[in-house]
């Protein structure tokens, strides 16, 4: 791009710019902190020319565009700070097993990949025992609407159509069967029953859905969830952390592949391990 074209877009969008200000020319240019005839030279010179740097600046500002959409660097207007608003948001969730967000999300993703890497075992696996246990004050005078939308979960990520990949730390299901930290207290039948329900779950929806268990001796990773190409979201405890831009999405795309990769149980292998698990419950 030549400084002459350069000049001929940054004249057009200078005018596009003043057509939608609900000011006149001189009172943008009064608050833009410019001499109103160094907006009229802009605007009327025979050959259109570039702006001085603070010039430009000021325009920019108060026209809450960014520089390089007004030299045509650009087809964005937002400002640097709005794109990543844009990209990166603060969602926050419900307090418990059913969230408005993330089944949107999911809806939003039908017909791709949803990759999922949960705090510890992922609700739509869970019993109505376990449900109950661990989001005791959330299931208290609520709990069939509850209980009904967890179930409208598991039927999403369950459906013979779906393609849903979980990384799952084994000590997790390892300590479940033990009734160890999160799970202290939770009764050994319960705890049984809730591994044959996994079990029951997985055999029916396997291959639509795929457990990876990974050793965390050897891997770690924070809560997280990749929406298909639309979204990737980590999961910050009382918060949600939303992005959406492309190469955020990949990368927790890679992050994932990179915990397949470290699986120490692969998907064929899931039923077989939980039946193995009953053997630590006592």
């Amino acid at each position: 791009m030549t400084k002459t074209h350069t000049a001929v877009v940054f004249r057009r969008r200078l005018e596009e710019v003043l057509a939608r200000s609900p000011r006149s020319a001189s009172a943008f240019a009064q608050q833009a902190g410019i001499d109103r005839s160094t907006l009229a030279q802009l605007l009327t010179a025979d050959e259109p020319r570039l702006p001085r740097a603070e010039t430009l600046v000021a325009v920019a500002r108060q026209a809450r565009v960014s520089v390089d959409w007004l030299l045509g660097l650009s087809q964005r207007e937002e400002t640097g700070a709005e794109i990543i608003g844009a990209l990166l948001q603060v969602e926050e969730p419900g307090q418990g097993p059913v969230d408005d967000h993330f089944m949107a999300w999911l809806k939003e993703a039908e017909g791709f990949r949803v990759r999922t890497v949960p705090v510890a075992l992922p609700d739509f696996l869970k019993t109505e025992a376990l449900l109950r246990f661990e989001y005791r004050r959330t299931f208290e005078g609520a709990s069939a609407v509850q209980l009904a939308a967890v179930q409208a979960r598991l039927d999403f990520m369950c459906n013979p159509d779906s393609n849903v990949e979980v990384g799952l730390a084994l000590q997790s299901l390892q300590m479940l069967a033990r009734g160890e930290e999160r799970w202290a207290g939770f009764p050994a039948g319960a705890r049984r029953e809730q591994i044959a329900h996994m079990s029951r779950i997985y055999a029916a929806s396997y291959p639509s859905l795929r457990l990876y268990l990974y050793d965390l001796r050897e891997v770690y990773s924070v809560p997280f969830t990749v929406f298909g190409a639309k979204r990737a979201v980590v999961f910050l405890g009382p918060s949600y952390f939303v992005m959406n831009g492309a190469d955020h999405i990949r990368m927790f795309a890679r992050r994932f592949d990179d915990l397949i990769r470290h699986a120490v149980v692969q998907p064929h292998e899931v039923g077989r391990t939980l039946e193995a698990l009953t053997g630590l419950v006592s």
